[in-house]
């Protein structure tokens, strides 16, 4: 993909917050689920029945959160959750469901600029790296190098398709091995069959392990 055009007006330029925040405040965002999907819940199901039962629960970072949906459902069972998208609107959006009871840290950052000196154990993906230029997905990887700890794990829904035009940028086959591969094994790989429609088809379930 060509890099953006700096020409382009800033919302519609996917890099920079102006494009969601356009986006949110007219309510064209598609890729937004009411709850957390099938796939995330038998993820922390299956967590829960390996972890021992004084461990403590993992400490965890949802970006690009949007409306907050997977960052509320894993606070509710107990993770302790940091959520974070760089637009206001889907900050705004996160608060109200979140609510009174969210006990996590919700932050209007980037991503890419994220200082945090504890590394997280779990991040989840969901709707992120398909909303980045593939040529910040270079940045991407060394970023979630730099936020997990050794063992830690990058899990969630990645989305592949053919089509080169975005957003969602897709992946195309053998290409998240080739961005994560360097630091990264992955040790699960499952189809995703409820997806919603801007993604049906095209979502793969993968778990990566932090070196």
């Amino acid at each position: 993909m060509k890099p953006a055009t700096p020409g382009k007006p800033p919302h519609q330029r996917p890099e920079l917050p102006d494009f969601w925040e356009h986006r949110f405040r007219s309510g064209c965002t598609p890729w937004e689920a009411a709850e957390a999907p099938p796939a995330l819940r038998d993820f922390v199901r299956r967590h829960a029945d390996m972890s021992p039962p004084a461990e403590p629960k993992p400490r965890v970072l949802v970006p690009g959160c949007g409306n907050a949906a997977d960052a509320v459902f894993l606070d509710r069972c107990g993770w302790r959750v940091t959520a974070l998208d760089f637009s206001a609107a889907a900050v705004e959006r996160a608060r109200v469901t979140l609510g009174d009871a969210w006990r996590g840290t919700l932050l209007c950052a980037d991503f890419f600029a994220l200082e945090d000196e504890t590394p997280f154990d779990i991040v989840i993906e969901r709707a992120f790296l398909c909303a980045l230029p593939r040529a910040r997905w270079p940045d991407y990887a060394q970023r979630m190098r730099a936020l997990l700890r050794p063992g830690g794990l990058l899990a969630g829904c990645f989305y592949h398709s053919g089509e080169m035009r975005g957003p969602p940028f897709g992946l195309q086959p053998g290409q998240l091995a080739e961005l994560l591969g360097a630091h990264f094994d992955c040790c699960e790989d499952l189809p995703i069959t409820e997806s919603l429609p801007v993604f049906a088809g095209g979502e793969r379930w993968q778990v990566w392990v932090r070196r």
